[in-house]
């Protein structure tokens, strides 16, 4: 059989409803966005000015006044429209979308006559455009925009933002690029390139595909562009200088880079951009190079959480199998850029590895990103975490932030669920994700409707329907995640072994459908003891949980202040029973643990920590800081 490779299935064909996933994209469509435009109009009290709409209507000559917020604050807009896009897709909405397009026709007002769209620059000094690449991020923001323009487009059918920002990419075509006249620069925050590779698709221009492909492979070309427009700027100094030019992954040609380096969300987003690149071209050698990114990644600088980006300073990678917990940043924004790079690299070769990494992340790395309430979010993701003495009581995921790049990241995820799960080509339907879902596909000349019902990562049974409009030969590849050691199928009721059947992750039977055909798949999903490599100090001689894709932490409001001095006993049983978060029934895992101390309260003694038995409660790590204040530990002591 010919290698698979799986194009993600198309939105408007998807309809995620009930179950986990329909909780969540729920509460997006419901809470999140609705929440987001308040906060972006500057509706919200307590939070941060975001400015953003302002931002536009000052641009626009509508208002007056000076620039609110970072200098890329428009991205939020571009991301935020994007997942209106996506709700739209899968929940038609007329006030939303009114809501969107009066906004729409205010970002086509502010922009100029030769196309330029950034308000900071619009409103402070327009003369100094294009004189900072490397910091202000217009080429970032104008990935955002194009991204959320090509999926409003594609949720409405109306053009107005797309061209928009077709002006938008004309005006920066005809200033970058390789010709001459044109200046050789490339992007300080990547996000364009992998934009472009959408407007490609949809367009069919080659321009835009080979402006992506110029972006990637100048990256390193010298004298750096970063230094020459610096020393255009007559600049002497500025914060990223001492972490080189792996800060921006341009230390190196990117078809030599071996590591991931550097601020971890635009390597992720340059990653994407790679991958979309590749698939395009058929560019094999690019390929290599990501599979060699990818085994770096995954398994030297990736926490068990699908965390990335280890350190605070500069929000990047550091070195191989330097994970500490308490100190992890581990953005919320880098956990996304790594789900998005993982489904590009399923364009290329099906392997299920790139769904479980991909799955590892969803869970784990970017859920804990929002709270229940979908009103309060993660910047950055801790493994372990200590209340803040200065300010007792907070709660603990802020309602929002001055740079505010994540909550808006997971709201265009969250809506956008649908396209992760299922997968195609041209004679095989795929099935990363599971969730509850319905989705339709074209096969040959006729159709064929999927329908999973399934209370997956909570239950282990997933039940699909398979019915296609009339009998009909295709392969289904179901992916049985490497977590799970003893899988089931059923066709029919009756039982198929799996040794013949599963490749590269996948379980692909390939026959002969008839409407009505049932699927079952059985994922037990016993509580596991995983381990990270005695390389990675911070979790020598400790132990972390994880039930299915689902990795569980300590918290304080089970298990009482100073977690960090809490065993687990190698031989302790773990039971899962039945517990609730706010209005959220989970499953939790409770087992008999110590808890040390020592016979004095202070100084030095010769007498070893006491231990006495305690009740430990762990709970799903996604779900943490949803109760106030309190301690929190992912990798927990492990006691012989």
């Amino acid at each position: 059989m010919a290698k698979l490779c799986s194009a993600p299935a198309e939105l408007q064909n998807v309809k995620v409803q009930g179950g986990f996933w329909g909780r969540l994209t729920a509460l997006a469509r419901d809470v999140i966005i609705p929440y987001q435009w308040d906060v972006m109009n500057d509706r919200v009290k307590g939070v941060p000015p975001s400015g953003v709409v302002r931002n536009f209507r000052i641009a626009a000559g509508k208002a007056k006044g000076d620039f609110t917020g970072y200098r890329f604050q428009d991205s939020d807009l571009g991301k935020w429209l994007e997942a209106v896009a996506y709700s739209l897709i899968s929940h038609p909405d007329a006030k939303l979308e009114r809501t969107a397009d009066r906004v729409i026709d205010l970002v086509a007002e502010a922009q100029t006559e030769d196309g330029y769209l950034d308000t900071y620059y619009q409103i402070s000094g327009i003369d100094k455009r294009w004189t900072n690449v490397r910091d202000d991020h217009e080429m970032y923001v104008a990935g955002h925009m194009l991204e959320g323009a090509v999926a409003y487009f594609e949720a409405t059918g109306k053009r107005t933002f797309l061209d928009v920002m077709i002006r938008n990419i004309e005006h920066i075509a005809k200033r970058f690029g390789p010709r001459r006249g044109q200046t050789r620069g490339y992007p300080g925050h990547q996000e364009i390139e992998l934009a472009l590779v959408k407007l490609y698709r949809l367009e069919g221009e080659q321009r835009y595909l080979d402006l992506a492909s110029f972006f990637i492979d100048e990256r390193v070309a010298k004298p750096f562009f970063y230094d020459r427009e610096k020393k255009a700027r007559k600049e002497t100094s500025h914060w990223t200088d001492p972490l080189g030019m792996e800060y921006f992954q341009a230390h190196a040609p990117v078809r030599e880079q071996k590591e991931a380096v550097g601020h971890a969300v635009r390597a992720m987003y340059m990653y994407c951009g790679m991958a979309d690149v590749a698939k395009e071209n058929g560019d094999k050698e690019l390929v290599k190079v990501l599979k060699t990114l990818w085994r770096n990644v995954v398994d030297r600088r990736m926490y068990v959480t699908g965390a990335i980006g280890s350190s605070g300073h500069g929000e990047r990678f550091t070195h191989d199998y330097d994970l500490p917990n308490e100190t992890s940043y581990a953005e919320t924004c880098a956990s996304i850029g790594l789900i998005f790079w993982a489904q590009r690299m399923l364009r290329i070769d099906a392997d299920g590895e790139y769904t479980d990494v991909m799955e590892r992340a969803l869970y784990n790395g970017a859920l804990t990103g929002v709270s229940l309430d979908g009103k309060h979010f993660f910047y950055a993701n801790p493994l372990a975490s200590q209340p803040n003495p200065d300010k007792p009581g907070k709660k603990l995921r802020p309602g929002w932030y001055g740079c505010a790049c994540c909550p808006p990241n997971l709201a265009r995820l969250m809506t956008s669920l649908g396209s992760y799960t299922y997968g195609q080509s041209k004679q095989t339907l795929f099935v990363h994700l599971f969730a509850n879902s319905e989705a339709t596909f074209t096969v040959g000349k006729g159709t064929v409707a999927l329908g999973q019902k399934t209370e997956y990562p909570w239950d282990e049974t997933v039940s699909i329907t398979v019915n296609p409009d009339a009998p009909r030969k295709f392969r289904l590849a179901l992916r049985i995640p490497g977590w799970c050691r003893k899988p089931a199928l059923k066709v029919n009721g009756k039982r198929i072994a799996l040794d013949t059947l599963v490749r590269n992750g996948y379980a692909i039977i390939d026959r002969t459908w008839a409407p009505g055909d049932r699927v079952e798949l059985v994922l037990p999903m016993p509580v596991e003891r995983v381990y990270m490599p005695t390389a990675v100090k911070a979790d020598v001689g400790r132990v972390a949980l994880q039930r299915g894709p689902v990795v569980y932490c300590l918290e304080e409001a089970d298990n009482g202040k100073q977690i960090d001095l809490v065993e687990l006993p190698r031989d302790a049983a773990l039971k899962v029973k039945k517990g609730r978060i706010g209005d959220v029934s989970v499953p939790v895992i409770h087992a008999e643990g110590v808890r040390l101390s020592t016979p004095t309260p202070a100084g030095i003694s010769t007498q070893p920590p006491q231990a006495k038995k305690t009740r430990l409660v762990a709970v799903p790590y996604h779900l943490w800081a949803n109760r106030g204040e309190g301690e929190m530990q992912v990798w927990i002591r492990e006691g012989r």
